[in-house]
């Protein structure tokens, strides 16, 4: 019987492949699910998934059947609809790990209004994802080393999202805007040398989440999970267990 488990819902293009590199260091009592949702990688679309609504009672419908003491920990994108299953279903679960999720600033920040425009998200996909490119944004997003296997098939999943562009769509100022504040033991998760959503972000899911406590991590960019699976894996379930903990004494106060 697991200590506790562990729900990872990745980020745009990617899937549960993006959590690989970090299996070897994870401790056997714990289980770790990491879940590709549909339209993400290879993973066929489902149409019935229109809003963050929709993908968070896909989601419910998987954390439902796993053990308690549960943690749900979203990354990018995964930690917009890991927002949108806590103001829908928070007592299904016993903690909540957002590192560096999207919802905020979404009127200001560059690349989403970039996202805009008239065929710039299949084209910024295909770009990104490219052969040719490649060695580009490989360069760019990753300065620690990673296997060459594990990066093409990371190019090759990005490029394979049926689902990225209605990410767009879904994930809107109005909708963060309109979230409510939930009162769920979470840990606020982030790289100190963040570059795509940068850690002063951090601050505007403070009043969301009441119950925080935050981690900033010295030496992490972008994909920790991918450069520093070690260390990635071991903060992880630290902050997981002090969740679950917390969770407990509150319990029995």
């Amino acid at each position: 019987m697991p200590e506790l488990t562990i729900v990872a819902i990745h980020g745009n293009g990617g899937g549960a492949f993006r959590f690989d590199r970090i299996r070897p260091f994870l401790p056997d009592a714990v289980r770790f699910l990491p879940i590709t949702l549909p339209g993400f990688a290879a993973k066929p679309a489902d149409p019935a998934l229109q809003t963050l609504s929709d993908y968070a009672d896909h989601l419910h419908g998987i954390v439902a059947q796993e053990q308690r003491p549960l943690v749900l920990l979203g990354t990018g994108i995964g930690g917009s609809i890991a927002l949108e299953y806590v103001q829908r279903n928070p007592e299904a679960i016993d903690g909540l790990i957002l590192h560096a999720p999207v919802g905020t600033r979404l009127e200001k920040r560059l690349f989403p209004r970039f996202m805009k425009l008239p065929g710039m998200r299949r084209l910024g996909q295909l770009t990104f994802s490219s052969p040719i490119t490649r060695p580009l944004f490989r360069r760019l997003l990753f300065h620690q080393p990673v296997p060459n296997d594990y990066l093409n098939r990371f190019f090759n999943e990005y490029r394979q999202c049926s689902v990225f562009g209605q990410m767009f769509d879904i994930i809107t100022q109005p909708w963060f805007d309109g979230l409510r504040p939930v009162d769920i033991p979470t840990v606020l998760l982030w790289g100190e040398r963040e570059r795509v959503l940068t850690v002063d972000q951090l601050d505007d899911y403070k009043q969301l989440l009441p119950n925080h406590t935050t981690r900033i991590v010295p030496d992490w960019d972008h994909f920790p999970m991918i450069e520093q699976p070690a260390e990635y894996s071991e903060e992880m379930v630290q902050l997981a267990r002090q969740l679950v903990k917390a969770e407990s004494v509150a319990h029995t106060k």
